[in-house]
């Protein structure tokens, strides 16, 4: 979506531009399939940074404007209320701050100033400042909030929906997170992510860009200091006055033909998941699953690293249900209904199983997975009509991000330059994550290095 978001706004200026993906269709780990009759979304649970219509400020505001879409366009529909859900103790929470702050207040009153000092201190931060981007969230969040309770379920959801560094989170990530979520809030298209992608192609397409599917990249053809030009694996070369790069850090130095040395695989993120989508045959609130996200974690500390043995950690999670958002009444529901749980994974023991190996676990961690989950949300196995797993063999497939890294490496570069002084990052690795993220992303290089002369 980075990659389609660039494309637009260096298009809407009339420079030429060609974008290449490797695969039949777009999308990456935000894509849509049909399997069974049915059809699915990847990756997709919610759109963050919502707002609604008529909003001046925030990213979304700032993607509609540059690239000339109109609020109606995505047709969003806000989320009917998520939970942080912890031993003993949940926080609801919507796109209304005051219900978050009403929460707070009700499950930790000793800390009802201090979450009041903690907004007041976020309000204002620059997504684009380098400064202190780095730092720990952990270590801020205890200079604010004296109860380690409450700064678990504080970063539980922030880390879940992006976060690419284990056991802390970067200060500037954290900020861009949380308002992302609690200040703005959860949407999401009827339609899903597929109306998002194919608004975006279309209008690429319309301004005269160039999309080749199926054009994998061998590497970057590199002249001094400069990229002069792609090439595929089919052997065609293109060449180019700037490349864009969505790849990730790590990929995109491994292709460019001047770092003779190895790249260091360390420098890859680490933390990938299964998600399993369970298909009911009754709407989830008709089975007592009325929430749009629950984030879980079964004890005070909440675990964020990729498993130290087996292939899954199941003490925490996400479930989602796309068919609880306010949509409108002439939309109706989802026909189907569905829940989808994620849980974090390990790559390694994932892509070294053999084929049928490989299914048995895919269905031993569904049944594991989604018996960890109902002890957070009401048992819904009884209604499961039909399922569909995908794994971390799954992400890499579909994005080429080392380890299936979901958010990329942990090191970001948010002016997104690299060595060669024509070659920029963009989407995950550059620093902003999620839908909206990726498209800001796009736009936001565009800007900066490519709209300059």
């Amino acid at each position: 979506m980075s990659g389609l978001a660039a494309g637009i706004r260096l298009a809407h200026y009339d420079q030429k531009v060609c974008i290449l993906e490797k695969h039949w269709t777009i999308g990456g780990l935000n894509g849509f399939y049909r399997l069974g009759g049915r059809n699915y979304d990847v990756g997709l649970h919610a759109v963050t940074n919502f707002t609604p219509p008529g909003t001046k400020k925030g990213p979304l505001a700032r993607l509609l404007r540059q690239l000339r879409f109109k609020w109606e366009d995505f047709e969003l529909s806000p989320q009917v209320g998520s939970a942080i859900a912890f031993p003993g103790v949940r926080l609801g929470f919507t796109n209304d701050i005051e219900f978050l702050r009403s929460e707070v207040a009700r499950a930790f009153p000793a800390e009802k100033d201090n979450f009041e000092k903690l907004l007041t201190q976020l309000v204002d931060y620059d997504d684009l400042t380098q400064d202190n981007f780095g730092g720990s969230a952990r270590q801020f969040l205890g200079s604010v909030i004296n109860d380690p309770l409450l700064i678990e379920m504080i970063l539980c959801p922030l880390m879940w929906y992006g976060n690419a560094r284990e056991d802390d989170m970067d200060f500037g990530q954290f900020c861009i997170m949380f308002r992302s979520i609690f200040l703005e809030g959860f949407a999401r298209p009827f339609a899903g992510v597929r109306l998002i992608l194919k608004h975006l192609v279309r209008r690429f397409r319309s301004l005269g860009g160039e999309l080749k599917l199926r054009s994998s990249v061998a590497s970057l053809k590199i002249d001094g200091d400069r990229v002069v030009g792609v090439e595929l694996e089919s052997g065609e070369v293109l060449e180019g006055k700037r490349i864009l790069s969505s790849a990730g850090i790590v990929e995109t130095q491994r292709l460019c033909e001047d770092l003779t040395e190895k790249v260091p695989d360390q420098r890859a993120g680490q933390l990938t998941f299964i998600e399993s989508i369970s298909v009911l045959d009754k709407q989830p609130k008709e089975v007592g699953f009325g929430e749009t996200i629950v984030f879980y974690n079964d004890s005070p500390t909440f675990h964020w690293r990729s498993p130290a043995s087996g292939l899954c950690d199941t003490r925490t999670g996400v479930i989602c249900s796309p068919n609880n958002y306010q949509y409108p009444s002439e939309s109706g529901n989802l026909e189907d209904g569905i829940i989808r749980l994620t849980t974090i994974a390990d790559f390694h023991s994932w892509v070294n199983l053999d084929e049928a190996e490989y299914q048995r676990q895919k269905m031993w961690w569904y049944d594991r997975s989604v018996a960890s989950a109902v002890r957070f949300i009401p048992d819904f196995r009884s209604h499961v009509v039909d399922t569909d797993v995908f794994t971390p063999k799954t992400i890499r497939r579909f994005t080429s991000h080392d380890n299936g890294a979901v958010y990329g490496a942990p090191e970001k570069k948010l002016d997104g330059t690299t060595h060669l002084k024509n070659l920029f990052l963009c989407g995950t690795d550059q620093g902003f994550v999620g839908i909206i993220g990726a498209i800001v992303s796009g736009i936001s290089m565009a800007n900066m290095h490519c709209l300059k002369d």
